[in-house]
Formats: structure tokens, C-alpha cells, sequence
């Protein structure tokens, strides 16, 4: 009997939160390849254009805790099914956008939209599915997201030739129909009847948005072609930040509650994700000059070869959840970090040995590590959050997330093109490249060993299927 409860809402409520996931990851990559095209034909310069990619992770990182929150006070499942509409109500109004400043803006509002598709749907699966099996549902949701973020630009580039730009954004239309469907078919949230006497944090949620915002600007203008003054944005960030500490140390209706900062496993599982954010950013940024530069690859074969991880991923994100249920979320986590370390070791010497089969064994080393952490952490950090506040660690999990990957993109950049030593990376000599490519994955391997160290401070978990989950028969069944 408790079998069939178990399994029951594991095929019945995943679908559409794995649809979710792939969708937004599509939203993400899909684009950006639209770019030189969309500011051909809506007359905007590099600068302008690079706001259609901008504006939606602008958005998509602002508003990560916010929805989360939103969700524990009305409902998780009702405010992913809002989301979900958000997004592809957007994507229809960026299909048949006129000019470059509507497209940006309903680029931005879809970046909304994907906040609740990429937070939300990780506190649904520990609503929906027993504790003992919410890890090979994280590992289902991590691959669904690499399989998203590896398909984007080859499906963009498709649609593009095929139809042009705006079919890349009708094509989200369906697929968002096809989810929100499915979410409507699953479960109500248990025990919702409005915010339970908690309110809107609306100070919180400005500060943090302000916070964010002024950080991502600051990271990202650079690289964008923008001329605004990096470290007074920056700075503006921390103000903003300090101002939003002190107001949820004191709000009797936080936004992000003290008390779950103080469960070590979030608040631990949280900077974990923010580091190895960070780490996976690298590979993305710092290859393509690599293989390109140091390797002299055609595009295409930089194409294939960036290919190389994402597959990994997509080959081992479920497995990665089967072990995670099976021995539990810390040996996991600790494991997962450790191959990552192995990975970006690899990465850091075998090329210069190996050349493209080196680089090719780093990254199929690196990714597996990185579904098998993201699937751990995931599930750590919400089977010890309280049910009233999943939402908010859903959110904090993508806001780490998420600002790691932007940091990544601006910090090791910046770090790799240093290394490199050439004021133009483009002009930088195969061997300066090599150096720089090995230079920067020891320091990515540095900070993976700290992650790794800092994950044994989370605190011990019993779980894992050997282990007894109290109350798992009758939470399911009153599910």
C-alpha cells in the first residue's frame, strides 16, 4: 500500500515540473544565439542588444527569492502555475515584439516567469514526492536543465535559419501551455489557506532586488560594452545589502527568515551553490577562447566539444539522484565536489599533455561531479527546511545559483585574460592561452576544496533509503 502512495505522485507530479526546468533552460540559451540577427532587423547597437539576454537574467535573479517567498504565503503550486503563464505570455509578446525596447522589456517579465520555473519546482518535488525518493526527482530536474541548456542554441540556430528570430519565442509558447497544463493537474499545496497570518516582506523584497540588480549591473557591464562606473554599482550593492540584513534581522515577516539562515544545511548549502556556480561558469567562458586560440578549432568543433559536458550531464543527472536516495545527501555532496575537483584538475594540466582529448576528459570528469552535488545539495537543503519556508530555500538556492553564474562569467574571465598576460585575449599566443587555461582551473580547483571542506561542516544526515523518514507513509498519503 505504501508503495503505491509513493510512487503515485512520482509519476503523476514530476512531468510537469521537469518541463518547467526545460523550458526556462531553454528561455536561457536559446536566445542568445538570436542576437547579431535581432539587432540587425530592430536597429539596435551591440550594447542595446546584448539587454534581450541581460534584462531576463537581470530579472530571473532579482525576483528568485521573491517568488519563493510568494509561494510559501499562496501556494506553490498556484504561483508556479502564474509563473509558468508569465513566462509564456512574455515569450508570445517578445515573438511579435516591434521594436528592441519591447522586446527587452517582455525578455525581462519572461525573466520573472523563469525565476518561478527554475525555484519553485524543486519545493513542489519535496510537496508532491516522499523524502526517500526527492533525490533521483533533483537528479530527473538537473537533467531536464542540461538537456535544456545543451539543446538551446542548436534549437535556436534551427528556428532562426528556418523561420527567423521571433520563432524562437513562439516556439516556448506550446511547451509553456503543455506545462502549465500539467502543473494544473497535479495536487493543490496541503494546508494552504492564504498567508497564515504572514505577510508580504515588500522592504525586504526591494532591498534585495536593489541588491542584486546593482550587483549584477556592476559584474556584467563591463563585458556588455557598457561605460557605468563598476565599483560605485558595486558598492551601491553592498549598502544595499547591509540594509537588507539589518531589516530582516528585525522584521517580525521576513523575507528570508533568520531562522532558516541559522539551519546550517541551508545556509551552507547556499554558499556551496554560489561557489560551484561559479565553477561551472568558468568552463563556459574560459573554453571557447581556448579551443579556438590555443587549439585552433573551427567553430563547429567548438561547438561539439562544448557539447561534451552538458551530454555528460544529461547521461548521469538521474543516476546521480538513485545514489543520493540511496547513501545519503552528505557523503554525496562531499563526493560530487570531489570529482568536481578531479575534473577541474584534469582541466588545469591534461591539455597541455593531450591537447583536445585532455580537455575533453576534464569536462566529462567535471560534469558528472556537478549533477551529483546539484542533486545532493538540493535535496539536503529542503528535506531539513520547515514546510512553511520550502519556497524561500527553493529561492535561495537559484539566487546563489544564479550569482555564481554571474560571477563566473565577469571574476574568472577576468582572472583568465590576466593569466593570459595579452591586452586582447583574442591576440593572446597558444601558449600564454595554455597558461592561462591552466592557471585559472587550479584556482577553480582551490575554491572546489574549500567547497568541499565547508560541506563537512553541514550537519549529519541519517537519510538515504536505509534510513528511517518519519512520517513518510502518512505525509504522502495525506498527500
Amino acid at each position: 500500500m505504501t508503495e503505491i502512495t509513493t510512487r503515485t505522485p512520482l509519476r503523476s507530479g514530476t512531468a510537469g515540473l521537469a518541463l518547467s526546468v526545460l523550458v526556462a533552460s531553454l528561455g536561457t540559451s536559446a536566445a542568445n544565439v538570436a542576437l547579431p540577427t535581432i539587432a540587425k532587423d530592430l536597429g539596435g547597437t551591440f550594447a542595446q542588444t546584448q539587454w534581450v539576454a541581460l534584462g531576463y537574467l537581470l530579472a530571473m535573479t532579482a525576483t528568485s527569492l521573491t517568488v519563493g517567498h510568494l509561494g510559501d504565503l499562496l501556494g506553490r503550486r498556484r504561483i508556479l502555475w502564474i509563473g509558468i503563464a508569465v513566462f509564456t505570455g512574455a515569450a508570445a509578446l517578445c515573438a511579435f515584439a516591434p521594436t528592441l525596447g519591447m522586446l527587452i522589456g517582455a525578455r525581462t517579465l519572461q525573466g520573472v516567469g523563469a525565476a518561478v520555473m527554475m525555484a519553485l519546482p524543486l519545493a513542489r518535488a519535496r510537496d508532491v514526492v516522499a523524502p526517500e525518493r526527492l533525490g533521483r526527482v533533483m537528479g530527473l530536474l538537473g537533467t531536464t536543465a542540461a538537456i535544456g541548456t545543451a539543446s538551446g542554441p542548436a534549437l535556436g540556430g534551427l528556428l532562426l535559419t528556418a523561420a527567423g528570430w521571433p520563432a524562437i519565442f513562439a516556439a516556448m509558447v506550446p511547451l509553456g501551455m503543455l506545462a502549465a497544463t500539467l502543473i494544473g493537474m497535479t495536487r493543490r499545496d496541503a494546508g494552504v489557506t492564504g498567508s497564515g497570518g504572514r505577510r508580504f516582506d515588500i522592504g525586504g523584497v526591494l532591498l534585495l532586488t536593489v541588491a542584486v540588480a546593482l550587483y549584477t549591473l556592476g559584474v556584467t557591464a563591463p563585458g556588455s560594452g557598457e561605460s557605468w562606473p563598476t565599483l560605485p554599482l558595486l558598492g551601491g550593492a553592498v549598502v544595499a545589502a547591509a540594509l537588507f540584513g539589518l531589516r530582516e534581522a528585525r522584521a517580525s515577516h521576513a523575507l528570508l527568515p533568520p531562522t532558516l539562515l541559522r539551519t546550517r544545511s541551508v545556509s551552507i548549502g547556499a554558499i556551496l551553490n554560489l561557489i560551484v556556480g561559479t565553477v561551472m561558469m568558468s568552463t563556459l567562458v574560459v573554453g571557447p577562447f581556448f579551443l579556438a586560440g590555443g587549439l585552433h578549432l573551427a567553430p563547429a568543433a567548438i561547438g561539439a566539444t562544448m557539447a561534451a559536458g552538458p551530454l555528460a550531464s544529461i547521461c548521469t543527472g538521474v543516476l546521480a539522484g538513485r545514489a543520493v536516495d540511496r547513501y545519503g545527501t552528505r557523503p554525496m555532496t562531499t563526493s560530487g565536489l570531489a570529482a568536481m575537483i578531479v575534473g577541474a584538475l584534469a582541466l588545469a594540466l591534461l591539455p597541455a599533455w593531450w591537447g583536445l582529448p585532455g580537455y575533453i576528459t576534464g569536462t566529462v570528469l567535471l560534469a558528472p561531479g556537478y549533477q551529483l552535488f546539484l542533486a545532493a545539495n538540493n535535496t539536503g537543503v529542503l528535506r531539513s527546511t520547515p514546510a512553511e519556508h520550502r519556497g524561500v530555500a527553493s529561492g535561495l538556492l537559484g539566487l546563489s545559483r544564479n550569482l555564481g553564474l554571474v560571477t563566473g562569467a565577469s571574476v574568472v574571465a577576468a582572472l583568465f585574460a590576466a593569466a593570459a598576460g595579452a591586452p586582447d585575449i583574442i591576440a593572446a599566443s597558444p601558449d600564454a592561452l595554455a597558461s592561462a587555461l591552466r592557471t585559472t582551473f587550479l584556482v577553480t580547483a582551490a575554491l572546489l576544496a574549500a567547497a568541499a571542506a565547508l560541506s563537512l561542516a553541514a550537519v549529519p544526515e541519517s537519510s538515504g533509503t536505509r534510513a528511517k523518514t518519519v512520517g513518510t507513509s502518512a505525509e504522502t498519503t495525506a498527500r
